[in-house]
């Protein structure tokens, strides 16, 4: 599409109208003559004739609006790409939506549209999806503009798509209104709120991988629309339209049964409505760095005890409690354990099974033990594993019963009442 006649002054180039414009009419995909680029007044000098009829002339466009391609040939290849996309706008459907620098929702933040704020669609973009728990949304990466000409992505699921040939779209009065940015609210946003219990674990050096998940904690959704609530034993989500503020660091999530406040930059307290109906509250807290690194530290910790074990062994043999050999990659193998069973060892257990380090020592027992044990036995039906105390010996490994009386979670406390004590010697390799 070219509109712009040829008999105009000397060139700079051409380019590609990327927004419609009505003073003149000019749609979105046209290719046109590029006279001056004024970098003070940010503005393109071109030249159109109006659709609707009349003399060409030349008049000014801001620089976002207009791709300049250089020549007419590369031009008009622009306009061709880029067809697909020139009558194609959208609308935010919730207030605060995000555009991102890459097609992630990871990715940072260059923009925050308003609930009803029109941005031109430029093209589409592979990256990661959008989720809502574990399951991906549907919809897709978009490269969008906006009009005040910035330029990003953002994924379709909360923008209403549509076409528009003539004209230039104006946003919706709803995004005249919307509120100024706030910084509370997006330290809401940008923080990763994991449950309170989680400080408690760092703080205290024991982290309990069965209670500690990357995936719990409270994610406000803000590329989906979706306030999502998830502990090891609730999982809710609410779509809303709008982050309304309530009282000072209060907020709203319109359209959902949520409530966040936040008591501190790294504490949010979050009031909900479950599924029975029942007005509940749960606090989440920020850490100091990803959960997925205090699991790696913790994995790690569990690694490194689990290799001292397993290099003085791996295979350690007892006159009276048989033969305990470990593989390298933490399974166990146990015969000749009858004494044992099922005072200690139930009946049902197969002598094979996985060995962790899950356990923490009180400080009374870390004076004597070199730490924890725990053996879980097959078949997957026997649910609670066998822990041990155990001290790395020169000779051997020496374990003691760790009855469940003795612990709390998992800290080991104190030691059983009656303690059963065994040593096994390192077998030779």
């Amino acid at each position: 599409m070219l509109l712009a006649l040829s008999s105009c002054s000397r060139l700079l180039g051409y380019g590609v109208l990327l927004w419609s414009i009505d003073d003149p009419s000019v749609a979105a995909g046209t290719v046109l003559p590029v006279h001056i680029r004024s970098n003070i007044n940010g503005v393109w000098v071109v030249s159109a004739e109006d659709e609707a009829g009349g003399k060409a002339r030349r008049f000014e466009l801001p620089i976002w609006k207009l791709e300049f391609a250089g020549s007419r040939g590369k031009a008009e290849a622009y306009s061709e790409a880029f067809s697909e996309f020139a009558s194609a706008y959208a609308e935010a459907v919730q207030d605060g939506l995000p555009i991102r620098a890459e097609p992630d929702n990871n990715a940072n933040r260059n923009y925050r549209l308003k609930l009803g704020q029109v941005v031109k669609v430029i093209g589409r973009a592979k990256g990661n999806p959008a989720m809502s728990g574990d399951s991906p949304l549907p919809g897709e990466w978009l490269k969008v503009l906006t009009d005040d000409g910035q330029i990003g992505y953002c994924f379709s699921y909360r923008l209403r798509l549509f076409r528009q040939e003539r004209g230039s779209p104006v946003a919706a009065p709803a995004a005249a209104e919307s509120a100024e940015a706030d910084p509370k609210l997006d330290l809401i946003f940008s923080t990763a709120w994991h449950p309170e219990v989680y400080k408690e674990m760092i703080d205290t050096k024991r982290i309990d991988l069965e209670r500690f998940s990357a995936s719990w904690g409270f994610f406000p959704g803000q590329d989906t629309g979706i306030v999502r609530i998830s502990l090891p034993k609730l999982e809710l989500s609410y779509p809303y339209s709008a982050v309304a503020p309530v009282r000072d660091r209060t907020w709203l999530f319109e359209g959902s049964r949520v409530q966040a406040s936040l008591r501190s930059d790294t504490v949010l307290s979050v009031q909900y409505i479950d599924a029975g109906g029942a007005q509940r509250s749960a606090v989440f807290v920020a850490l100091p760095s990803s959960a997925e690194d205090f699991i790696a530290r913790e994995t790690e910790r569990r690694d490194s005890l689990f290799r001292s074990i397993f290099r003085l062994g791996p295979i350690f043999r007892s006159e009276n409690y048989g033969t305990l050999a470990f593989t390298s990659e933490g399974g166990f193998a146990w015969t000749g354990y009858d004494i044992l069973v099922p005072s200690i060892i139930p009946s049902a257990s197969k002598g094979t099974g996985r060995a962790s380090l899950r356990l923490f020592l009180s400080d009374d027992l870390a004076t004597a033990y070199s730490g924890a044990l725990s053996l879980s036995f097959d078949p997957a039906e026997i649910s609670s594993p066998v822990n041990f105390l155990y001290t790395l010996e020169p000779g051997g490994l020496r374990l003691e019963y760790l009855p469940p009386s003795s612990l709390e979670g998992v800290l080991a406390q104190r030691r059983g009442p009656s303690p059963t004590v065994i040593f096994f010697s390192s077998a030779e390799r």
